[in-house]
């Protein structure tokens, strides 16, 4: 019994002192009403003046050149590529940049004639963009001969894909 009358008297200081804890309770009971609640924030946002866009600088960006079956001379049609690429080596953003010309191939043929197929390729295109104008130090030669396929498929219009010169401008 007295365990009984032991617990009965912690709930109920327990529940005393939760309720009275608030301050609430005492409210209430004597009939206050609490406190208005804070009025909500303004924010003014900052003045902001309108965007008016800028359309960045047209810089021509480098297009690969394409090569016949087994040849490493420059065509016609791609020597007007590479002097629409003598652009982005004038553009004053793309000033001393270093450029990667990397000599690619079809599959067919060794990988040892293929990379010496491929480095020929990427000469004859540093060759001509230094007659053009084009500082030869910034132009570095690589052959990926037929290591790198542009288009994996393995029919005429894929190799003619594959027989190119990529130039990769370098950071």
């Amino acid at each position: 019994m007295k365990r009984k009358s032991l617990i009965l008297v912690l709930i109920l200081a327990v529940t005393t002192l939760s309720l009275g804890g608030c301050g609430c309770f005492y409210q209430q009971m004597k009939g206050e009403t609490p406190p208005p609640a804070a009025p909500p924030a303004v924010v003014t946002p900052p003045e902001t003046k309108p965007v008016v866009p800028v359309a960045p600088p047209v810089v021509a960006m480098l297009k690969d050149i394409n090569f016949d079956f087994d040849k490493y001379n420059i065509r016609e049609g791609d020597a007007a590529i590479l002097k629409e690429n003598l652009n982005w080596f004038k553009a004053q953003e793309n000033s001393g940049k270093k450029v990667r010309v990397e000599g690619h191939c079809d599959e067919r043929g060794t990988v040892e004639y293929n990379l010496v197929l491929g480095q020929k390729r990427a000469d004859s295109a540093k060759n001509f963009l230094v007659n053009l104008g084009v500082d030869g130090r910034l132009l570095e030669t690589i052959s990926y001969g037929k290591e790198k396929p542009l288009d994996p498929a393995h029919n005429e219009e894929a190799w003619a894909k594959n027989r190119r010169v990529h130039f990769q401008p370098m950071q």
